[in-house]
Formats: C-alpha cells, structure tokens, sequence
C-alpha cells in the first residue's frame, strides 16, 4: 500500500507507475517552453503536469478553455503546444494526446527539479474582475503542498486517498487535489465528481482513509440530497465563504470534520479553520502576518518574500485572525458598510433560496444601491425582504431582487464578474 500514489477509479498505481507515466509523458513533449495541459482526467492531468516540470516546459493554466481565450493565449505564446488526453481538440495549435507511450527501461531516476524554477502560470478565477496571471515555483508548491498535509493529516489521523469536487486547472484543485496527495504523502484520485450520486460512487471506490475537497457550493447539494455516502475522515472547503449552519449540518450529515482554507490564486493557501469550532483562522506553520497602515502582510514558509493580502483581516497575533472581507467586496450604503460575501451567506441561508447573490448594479455611485439574483421558486420579493430584514439593516435589503432558473456558476461555485455584469445588463439596465 504504501508505493500507491494515485488511483484512477478504484484501479490503484504505484509510485513507479506513475513514474514511468511521466517520463514517457515527457520523451514525447515536443521542443518548447510553453505548454497548454487540457487534459479532463485528473491522473492524466497530473502527469502531464509533472511531465512538463521534468522537461523544463511552463504549464499555462487559464482559468477556462473556451476557444476565445484559448486562441488569445496562442497569439500571446507563439510556440504553445496543447496537451490532452481526448481524441482531438477544437483549438487551432499543435495538439499532443496523451495515450499510449511506452515507458523507458530501465526507468529514469526521479526528476530533481530546483526550487526556484518557475513551472506554471495559473490565473485567478475573474470572480472580482479580469484574469491576471501569477507565476509559481516548484519550491513553492512544495511547501506549501507539505504545510497542507501537515495540517490535513493530523485532522484525518493519518495520510488519505484525496477526491475533489472542484477543477484541478485552478489553484485550490491544484493544490488540494494534485499536489497535496502526491508531494505530502496522500493518494491522488481521477475522477471529478459533480451530483451527489457520483460523489457517493467516486468516493466508495476508494480505500479509507478519504478525504474529500470541496467547496460551499457542491457541500449544499451534498446535504440537500437524501443519499448515504461512504465514511470520510475529512472535509475540505473553499473558493467561498462557508456558514456556520452548512458547516454543522454537513458535519452532523457526513459525519466527517470540516476544514475551511484560506488563500488566494497571489498567495496561495497560507490558513485554515474549523468553522464549527471557531471564528478563528490559523495560519500553516512558518507563516506570521503583520500589518501596516491597515494592510495585512504574510510572510515566512513557503512564501517567497512577503506578500500582500487581498482581505481585510483583524489580527490576534502573527498567526491567528479574523476574516473581515475581501477589499474589493466591502460595499457602502448611506455610511455603513458590509461584504458581498456576507450578504450572499445571508440571502443563501433564506429558507426556500437555493441559490443567490448581491450584487452592486452602479459600482461608480457615490451611494451604492445593491440588487441580488435568486434561485427561489415560490417566493417572491416581499418574502425575501421580510427574511433579510431579520439579519440585515433596512439599508442593505437588495432592490430589486431578480428571480432566475440558476445562477451562472463555475466549477468552483463562483460566478465571474463579467457573468454578474451581464445579468445586471440584461435584468435591470434593460428595464
């Protein structure tokens, strides 16, 4: 058991499988220094990815691959050449499928990467504006990928078979799902889940220990459905705030301790919480926070120099703090202030809304005048105030409130900006 790093469905491989994977991965990757992984299987992806590290090549990792920004990466990086493990693709650039390479005998040793070499660009998911790319290092993602087991294998009481609800081409599935099993010790798993019934088929495929990644979003679903899922030592969540009130109910419905992370695509993850536990965040061993002039600063660990956070923090001490809001979400109405994220967990929390989110229609006002889309059938306007008005000042009820057959969410629960400006465009400019 102990040489099983990965597992693709319920078929186990070995360390030296998977290296063999890689080496032949990377023998047929063509010269050079740029490569696009769309590979949609999270074990060929990682080995792809590993592949690309052993060749000195930089994984670019957008946040989607639609054509349009996929084409507009080609015309960015002349010399892009797209991996994946389908057929054929529908992108215009040199394309190598993964399939059938015969590994090298006798095995080539592990790769020895530096540190310092830069081995992907990963981008932010656009929920608060445009994609912007940030570079990562090997050292890097390996410290971070060993403060992360530190801390998930002392929850789960030991070293799991890790399965993720979330994409694995963005930095919380990169990290959770890809190199915490593999570079801290845990075993990596292919499928990517999204209804409760392949989550329960995904995970009783595995041996336990389990842990499962996840987000609020796909944990709602997963407390909303009547099935029984296998036992999990471990829940992991992230991508968006998670209540106090799913956390315990999910807990109290999978029978498994909830671990919330805090990060970001610039940092990556740097703290956690138990939510049902405390308010309080702790950061990963090595990493201390300060502050000046009301900004958070992290650094130490992993870090690579000190970095700035995007979120307005209260600090207990250099590793323990509060999460007041993200920077760019803080809204103000007639002087009193408050988050989106907050106001989404509260109309979320409204009985019978089963999806929803604030939004500011006019962010350039003086006085912003919030509005939220809603997923709520059977309800209408009056109800949802009447419930608001029990968590929310008066000024922070949402007008209107645009009720919709779902909400635009990506793979990680997240809307983009550019997808909330469409739906105030269409819903509410238009009127």
């Amino acid at each position: 058991m102990d040489s099983i790093v990965a597992y693709r469905g319920a078929i186990p491989v070995c360390r030296e499988e998977f290296l063999a994977d890689v080496h032949a991965i990377a023998a047929s990757i063509p010269e050079t220094e740029h490569v696009l992984n769309l590979c949609k299987d999270r074990y060929w992806f990682a080995a792809t990815l590993f592949a690309s590290i052993s060749r000195g090549a930089l994984s670019i990792l957008p946040n989607s691959a639609a054509p349009e920004i996929v084409s507009g990466l080609s015309m960015e990086i002349p010399d892009l050449v797209c991996l994946g493990d389908q057929p054929s693709i529908s992108h215009d650039m040199p394309y190598l499928r993964i399939s059938g390479f015969k590994a090298a005998k006798p095995m080539p040793p592990v790769p020895q990467i530096p540190a310092n070499r830069t081995i992907m660009q990963v981008y932010t998911s656009g929920s608060t504006g445009k994609p912007k790319s940030h570079a990562k290092t090997f050292g890097k993602i390996f410290g971070c990928a060993k403060a992360e087991a530190a801390r998930m294998w002392e929850v789960a009481d030991g070293p799991c078979a890790v399965l993720g609800t979330v994409p694995f081409q963005h930095m919380y599935g990169l990290e959770s799902t890809i190199f915490l099993p593999l570079l801290g010790g845990g075993r990596l798993s292919s499928p990517l889940p999204f209804f409760p019934a392949d989550v329960a088929d995904s995970l009783a495929a595995l041996p336990e220990p389990r842990l499962l990644v996840t987000t609020p979003f796909h944990l709602g679903k997963l407390v909303d459905s009547e099935m029984e899922f296998p036992r999990i030592s471990t829940i992991v969540s992230a991508t968006a705030p998670l209540s106090v009130e799913l956390a315990k109910i999910a807990e109290e419905k999978l029978g498994a301790p909830i671990l919330e992370i805090y990060g970001s695509t610039e940092t990556g993850q740097i703290a956690t919480r138990r939510p049902t536990g405390t308010v309080r965040w702790k950061t990963y061993d090595g990493i201390s926070l300060s502050q000046e002039q009301g900004a958070t600063i992290a650094s130490g660990g992993y870090l690579e120099g000190p970095q700035l956070l995007p979120d307005i923090l209260e600090l207990e001490d250099e590793s323990h703090f509060r999460l007041i809001g993200r920077n760019s979400d803080m809204v103000n109405v007639a002087g009193k202030r408050s988050s989106l994220a907050y106001l989404n967990q509260v109309i979320t929390s409204v009985p019978g809304v089963r999806d929803g989110v604030f939004c500011v229609p006019e962010p350039d006002e003086g006085a912003s005048r919030l509005a939220a889309f809603v997923v709520a059938p059977g309800l209408n306007q009056h109800d949802i105030h009447a419930a608001l008005l029990e968590k929310l000042d008066p000024l922070f009820l949402p007008r209107p409130v645009v009720f919709l057959d779902s909400l635009p969410r990506d793979g990680n629960g997240k809307i983009r900006a550019a997808a909330v400006s469409e739906l105030v465009a269409r819903h509410i400019h238009a009127r």
